[in-house]
Formats: structure tokens, sequence, C-alpha cells
């Protein structure tokens, strides 16, 4: 299996509308240049961008640094709960 990863420099896609009045709506705005394709004005799902910033410190080293702290003993137990999980299923 292959994984494709991105970047966090990568930009990413604005998600359109899934009701179909308000994808009309913004594809004709978008053509009359009322709304900015790749604009992110209404792209902040309420969140502080402040707060969004201090989350990424420790989130962008947390899990290496989580990994580094384990034990042999403490990645085998948590591997095998993995491979149960994921391969236990029907």
């Amino acid at each position: 299996m292959y994984h494709i990863h991105m970047s966090d420099d990568t930009p990413k896609k604005k998600k359109r509308p899934r009701d179909p009045n308000q994808l009309a709506a913004q594809i004709v705005g978008e053509a009359v240049g009322d709304i900015l394709p790749d604009s992110d004005a209404d792209n902040n799902d309420g969140k502080n961008p402040a707060a969004v910033a201090l989350g990424r410190l420790g989130g962008k080293k947390g899990g290496k640094v989580r990994a580094e702290k384990l034990t042999p003993e403490q990645r085998k137990k948590i591997a095998k709960n993995a491979a149960k999980v994921r391969w236990g299923k029907a």
C-alpha cells in the first residue's frame, strides 16, 4: 500500500458546498468575480487562528517525541494492539 505524504506547506483546496443551490451560487460568484476561488474568508471553521497556531507547535512533533519516550516493550504492545484491531475485522 502506498501512502502519499503531503507537506504542511501544500495548499488545501477549498471544499465546495454539497447543496446544489449553494454550489451554483458559488460557481456564479466565482465566474462573475464576486467571490475569489481560493479565498479563506469563510474557511476558518470558527477557530481562533492564534489557538490553532499554538496547537500546531506541539502537534507537529508530538508523535515523534512520544515514540522516542516509549520503551521497546511499550511499542511492541501498542503495535500488537493495532494489528489486532486492524486485522481482527471480518
